[in-house]
């Protein structure tokens, strides 16, 4: 039998201690800046937990164990120019909106929505291959970011995983989940998609200000 494992969750979607892997994942992946580490124990989980990760990180037992939860290379600056993406969502589901902009000059180069009862990971996605679409159609070779990991791995998979529930409010949104899917489906396209770092850089230039 597996022995257990305690995932501590500082900053996330739900902050908490978790014992799998994949619960855990749900409230890490995809959020900028999310604090987490597994433990042996739940005593040095709820320890840990309790105290914070700032604590845990002045305290930690080891080299390795500080070096865990830093990147272990420099992550430099993004490439310029490009294009970054975001999206914006007030409320889970509620209104929804995403856009691109052009980060040299801050330019907004497209903006969509906002549509009713949808996602953020919707609109993250949504924005990801609008701009693979728009920059395909312009021949340009800009790089494209987004903060989003679940919108990435989403682009990757020609899928959108959403659970969100298919209503009539939210119908318009999964029309353009269906053409966005159809069109990743039906078209190649060399433009590099990078992760932007947020811990690192700063919020994403196509950010809506809204935090």
């Amino acid at each position: 039998m597996a022995k257990v494992k305690y995932y501590v969750v500082w900053k996330g979607v739900v902050p908490g201690i978790y014992t799998s892997w994949a619960t855990c994942k749900e409230q890490v992946e995809g959020e900028a800046g999310a604090k987490y580490k597994a433990f042996e124990t739940e005593e040095e989980a709820s320890e840990a937990y309790k105290k914070g990760y700032e604590h845990y990180l002045r305290t930690a037992s080891s080299a390795k164990a500080v070096a865990n939860l830093k990147p272990q290379t420099p992550i430099g600056q993004p490439i310029q120019p490009c294009l970054c993406v975001d999206a914006a969502c007030s409320g889970n589901p509620g209104d929804m909106e995403y856009r691109g902009v052009y980060m040299p000059t801050g330019q907004e180069i497209f903006r969509i929505g906002p549509y009713k009862k949808g996602t953020n990971n919707i609109g993250e996605f949504l924005a990801l291959v609008h701009g693979l679409a728009l920059l395909k159609q312009k021949g340009s070779n800009l790089p494209i970011y987004s903060d989003s990991r679940n919108a990435i791995s989403w682009v990757k998979k020609k899928k959108c995983k959403t659970l969100l529930e298919r209503i009539p409010e939210n119908e318009p949104i999964f029309d353009l989940i269906e053409r966005a899917e159809k069109w990743l489906n039906s078209h190649t396209y060399t433009t590099s998609i990078y992760k932007w770092e947020t811990s690192e850089w700063g919020e994403i230039p196509a950010d809506f200000g809204r935090k």
